[in-house]
């Protein structure tokens, strides 16, 4: 096991009613800028909540974050919070939301010349606004990280920033509030929460048991309950619950503690969303299973353990073994609805070329953290996946 320091502050509140609790963790004194996306918190009731819980506060409202938010909606709401003198951000929404909400907080402080450079030249981010979130979706994590991910419409990029000071100060997780999502949605939450469990445990064996079994119980959590949540007639909280939490414990920083880290298949999936708009859970079902199949024989040790511990698969070649795990793999994605395929989404091969071109505009010569992914090799994955 590597060396490790681990901070995480976020106040966790889960479970029914638990939104009517947020006024205790706002000091009242504060100006608090509630942000949202494009208006579904109106309909299932949440936006009533909330404004009940901070009846009596002085609120500014900001809507219209997109579901990969973009820099040029942010900025709008950079502006609102300097004229309107807010000191404290209030996220409603999904991870999406969130993630905008964290760029704000740090943007509305950055001193630079454009807050786009703490993306784009990866800038020290020195002071951020105090910030938190009431999570609709279950799905991202983020509501337990310090990080995010933002779009920049103009230049079609999809980058990642964070900050130890962009952790929520709480976040609430009501299970109920996600009865009334489209099934699409949940069925993204699912996969998101599933590959972002992969990208941390698929890697190389560093005598981590602890998490490897950790990341192996959220795994089978996520097959036992996510197919429930998608032939449902009717929501079951207990259902719900489970998956949330497990969307949560996914990426809250401690799957990844002593262990390598992959995030290559977050990387390509990020640029197929830049390019087609394809829901980020999708790109990383269609890129997770290419990735699989490339570095079938450099981490053959954790994809043996993945098909025994999580598949149940002990019979077999070693290439036999790894094979049935991946097809597995897909088999669940698409049994939540997932079309696996480029060429599900209309996406063209010329895609290819345009994707590993940005890769070397950026001076990028391998993708993921393990550094064994080159950027020429992200054409044999994407090819694998047309």
């Amino acid at each position: 096991m590597k060396n490790f320091n681990f901070y995480n502050p976020v106040r966790i509140l889960f479970g029914k009613g638990k939104i009517a609790e947020i006024g205790k963790y706002i000091p009242k004194d504060k100006r608090i800028m509630l942000t949202y996306g494009g208006g579904s918190i109106m309909k299932n009731g949440v936006y009533d909540q909330v404004k009940a819980a901070l009846k009596d506060r002085d609120i500014v409202e900001f809507g219209g974050i997109e579901p990969n938010p973009t820099y040029e909606t942010l900025m709008k709401a950079v502006q609102r919070v300097k004229t309107e003198n807010v000191d404290f951000l209030l996220a409603v929404g999904g991870g999406s939301v969130l993630d905008g909400t964290k760029f704000i907080a740090a943007a509305v402080y950055y001193e630079g010349d454009e807050p786009w450079e703490i993306l784009s030249r990866m800038r020290p981010i020195r002071k951020a606004m105090p910030l938190a979130s009431v999570i609709t979706l279950a799905a991202t994590g983020s509501e337990m990280n310090s990080g995010g991910v933002i779009t920049r419409a103009e230049t079609r990029e999809k980058l990642s920033f964070g900050s130890p000071l962009l952790f929520p100060q709480f976040s609430v997780l009501d299970p109920q509030v996600t009865f009334s999502l489209p099934k699409r949605q949940v069925a993204n939450g699912i996969v998101d929460a599933y590959i972002h469990v992969m990208e941390q445990y698929l890697t190389y064996p560093l005598n981590t048991p602890v998490q490897d079994r950790f990341a192996e119980g959220l795994l089978l959590t996520l097959i036992e309950e996510g197919p429930k949540a998608i032939s449902d007639t009717e929501p079951d909280y207990n259902n719900r619950a489970n998956l949330m939490w497990a969307a949560t414990m996914a990426l809250n920083g401690q799957l990844s503690l002593g262990v390598d880290s992959d995030w290559a298949t977050h990387m390509i999936g990020h640029e197929l969303t830049a390019y087609y708009g394809i829901d980020h859970a999708v790109t990383l079902a269609i890129v997770l299973p290419g990735v699989m199949r490339l570095l079938k024989e450099k981490r053959s040790e954790k994809m043996l353990q993945y098909a025994e511990r999580v598949w149940n698969i002990t019979e077999g070649s070693t290439e036999e073994r790894i094979a049935k795990a991946i097809s597995k793999t897909e088999a669940f994605f698409k049994s939540l609805g997932m079309g696996i395929r480029l060429s599900d989404h209309g996406v063209e091969a010329d895609v290819i070329d345009r994707i590993i071109e940005r890769f070397r505009m950026r001076r990028m010569t391998t993708v993921g953290n393990p550094k064994d992914i080159n950027v020429e090799e992200v054409r044999t994955i994407l090819e694998d996946v047309m």
